[in-house]
């Protein structure tokens, strides 16, 4: 059995993508996850599946909230020994927890992605690079940050953000 963090990208931000994290529960229930728990209101869940192909999983739990909710979006999973790696190895120092914050990639981005583009220019805000995860150091707020909006356009891969909290109260969730 693997143990499965997902996340849901783009849902319950304003009115669009609306999805009950009971409803998702009772989705990946009826997929025959166990264990299946929930996070926030923000498209977070852990579970546990025989299957261990990762895309089959994320492509199982998207065709189903399609069909049965209506709801289109990407399904970004990473195993628990996945997550328990991208909090090890988080190359920025965390201060503020809710300033400091994870892109989970579907894909890691193409070797050039950052090339003609000036990092330092966006300080006090950070990113380094992790496999399929981009680490941000965002001082001024995540409301306010210009780092991650420039970057997000050269990305081709869909992505979703989460906080520091967020990243660590779900590994928490999945050990």
């Amino acid at each position: 059995m693997t143990r499965y963090v997902a996340l849901l990208r783009a849902v319950n931000l304003g009115s669009h993508k609306k999805i009950s994290m009971a409803d998702l529960r009772e989705l990946l229930a009826g997929l025959g996850y166990g264990d299946v728990r929930t996070y926030l209101q923000s498209g977070n869940a852990v579970f546990t599946a025989r299957e261990t192909r990762t895309e089959r999983v994320a492509a199982a739990i998207e065709a189903r909230l399609a069909a049965e909710l209506g709801l289109t979006t990407e399904v970004i999973l990473r195993t628990a020994e996945e997550l328990q790696s991208v909090v090890e190895h988080n190359p920025l120092e965390v201060g503020d927890p809710a300033k400091s914050t994870v892109l989970f990639l579907l894909e890691p981005p193409p070797e050039d992605w950052l090339s003609g583009i000036d990092l330092g220019r966006f300080a006090p805000e950070e990113m380094r690079a992790g496999e399929r995860e981009l680490y941000y150091r965002l001082p001024n707020g995540i409301g306010r940050a210009k780092l991650p909006i420039a970057l997000g356009r050269r990305l081709k891969t869909p992505a979703t953000m989460r906080n520091w909290n967020t990243v660590t109260n779900l590994l928490s969730l999945a050990v």
